[in-house]
């Protein structure tokens, strides 16, 4: 009997324990590919899990915060789905690299174009952004989730420090403290890009060499020809020379 109660215990702190951990795990967040130093760039991949048995999610709404606007935000394509991106005016504009940005974006909007996040399944949203904010330890991004039923889910509450999470927490980013080269773990295009460049000059340099390589085994042909030419042509004078001479001795 004992053994009966403990079980039937033991049942229904597991059961509690999974439905109040299932819907907490299953919103939309926001992670940083490698790091989000403040400062720097990082690429974003918003995840997005379908939580609905009967419905599929086809748009998500992401909205960049007004207090910390970024100056570049340039979203990944994803098969199967239509961006757009909206941009504001900014009431201060922005020093970036010596020059003013006097607009930012205001969110990016994913709507499913042959596509769509069925139940069971997430998808990745990437989103590459900079410069982050110095002055902040974490950026928040509201996000709005539509399935194809018309349901609308609001991921909009923001988490209040020492608090129990929200029922539908917004996505937030925990930003690392400034690298020395502000350019953070998921500046990846600005590897690239460095890479690309080191690329190109190394293959410069290469066809540099080779064309150098070829115009000196040019001159060493050339060179080698020229000193045959004479040679061949010292060698036939003094072939005629004997000639003359040997006919002279005959006559004689």
């Amino acid at each position: 009997m004992n053994l009966s109660r403990i079980a039937l215990a033991t049942g229904v702190a597991a059961s509690t324990v999974l439905l109040l951990a299932g819907p907490a795990a299953a919103h939309v967040s926001v992670q940083p590919q490698g790091e989000a130093a403040k400062g720097g760039y990082a690429t974003l991949n918003f995840k997005v899990p379908n939580e609905r048995d009967q419905a599929s999610t086809v748009k998500l709404e992401v909205n960049f915060p007004a207090e910390h606007p970024l100056s570049s935000v340039t979203p990944e394509a994803v098969p199967g789905w239509k961006i757009e991106i909206t941009k504001g005016k900014l009431d201060k504009p922005l020093e970036v690299h010596g020059r003013k940005i006097t607009e930012a974006v205001t969110n990016v909007t994913w709507t499913a174009d042959g596509s769509k996040i069925e139940p069971g399944y997430f998808q990745q949203f990437p989103v590459s952004v900079g410069q982050l904010p110095e002055d902040a330890d974490q950026m928040i991004f509201k996000a709005i989730q539509t399935y194809d039923n018309k349901e609308v889910v609001r991921w909009i509450e923001e988490p209040k420090a020492g608090g129990e999470e929200p029922d539908s927490p917004a996505p937030v980013l925990a930003l690392s403290a400034a690298s020395d080269d502000h350019h953070g773990g998921g500046a990846a295009g600005d590897t690239e890009a460095g890479d690309d460049h080191a690329a190109t000059d190394k293959a410069a340099s290469a066809e540099g060499d080779k064309k150098e390589t070829h115009a000196a085994s040019s001159s060493s042909s050339d060179t080698t020809a020229r000193t045959l030419g004479i040679i061949g042509i010292v060698v036939g004078i003094a072939g005629v020379a004997f000639g003359v001479l040997a006919g002279r001795r005959r006559s004689a």
